[in-house]
């Protein structure tokens, strides 16, 4: 049996894409997925994103990350889903895409540029929705709250985007040991389900610096939901402006957190690497 596959990138976050819509199901296992994102023995990727029919007939996405975990989402991600759909030629309307993710509807629009805006929808800023337990109850945000990791302490805003970050503002983004400390708070006690992690340099109001540790992924080149919820611990942090330029290792990402209407919106590129076959 052979499967047909498509490799695709957001700004060097990397993903296997697989039309799915036969099957309710991912028609690859964790461990196989696992196997695929292998860099030296598989086809190397952060992810693999499968597209299947939802329960309604529209469309969904699942991922398996690097280390067989599943997200609830991931923003380059959905962007390359879309990329992937459009390729295919899968009707739309207006170029709008509605996808079922573990966060909710997501809705990509591709552009006449060719990158792709995401509606992110509404950030969850409570303790209980990121989920962590810092702060004193679960109904409170936590805002520059201080936390020891590593021996260290640290001033920490957490965000969730559907799935769980944890920001970190300071001086020189590039001087922080990302491997090292970047899985310590990954699996930090407060964090049950764990968190995605990252460290911002903010240069103007209008322009950061982020590096991010992807929560089952490690350190990657860019995290679309990590880069929406920089944005969103910069306004609550009162360090940047609501429309806001996130610059990562893999390129810039333009977010903006509407004021009317509390949804945040995502714009990039997503790009086909290559497309090959798989026998299984």
């Amino acid at each position: 049996m052979s499967i047909a596959f498509s490799k695709y990138h957001g700004l060097g976050n990397d993903f296997i894409l697989i039309d799915n819509r036969h099957s309710a199901e991912p028609i690859f296992t964790a461990e196989q997925s696992i196997k695929l994102c292998d860099r030296n023995f598989g086809i190397g990727a952060d992810g693999v994103i499968f597209l299947l029919t939802a329960v309604d007939g529209g469309h969904q996405m699942r991922i398996f990350n690097s280390d067989g975990s599943e997200p609830e989402m991931c923003g380059n991600g959905i962007r390359c889903l879309a990329k992937f759909m459009d390729d295919l030629g899968i009707p739309t309307l207006e170029r709008k895409y509605s996808i079922h993710t573990g966060a909710g509807l997501i809705v990509p629009q591709m552009d006449a540029d060719g990158q792709v805006t995401v509606d992110m929808g509404k950030p969850f800023l409570t303790a209980a929705e990121i989920p962590t337990t810092l702060g004193e109850a679960g109904d409170r945000k936590v805002i520059d709250f201080p936390v020891e990791v590593g021996g260290k302490a640290w001033n920490v805003t957490t965000v969730s985007m559907g799935n769980p970050h944890c920001m970190i503002f300071v001086d020189d983004v590039a001087s922080i040991p990302l491997a090292e400390i970047g899985v310590l708070f990954e699996h930090h006690p407060a964090f049950p389900n764990r968190t995605n992690t990252e460290f911002v340099e903010v240069v103007n109001r209008g322009y950061v610096k982020m590096r991010v540790w992807e929560r089952g992924a490690g350190a990657t080149l860019a995290c679309g939901t990590g880069a929406c919820a920089t944005v969103v611990a910069g306004v609550l942090n009162d360090r940047c402006d609501r429309n806001c330029t996130v610059n990562l290792p893999g390129g810039d990402l333009q977010i903006h957190w509407l004021a009317e209407s509390d949804r945040v919106l995502m714009t990039g590129p997503a790009t086909l690497v290559f497309t090959g076959s798989l026998k299984l």
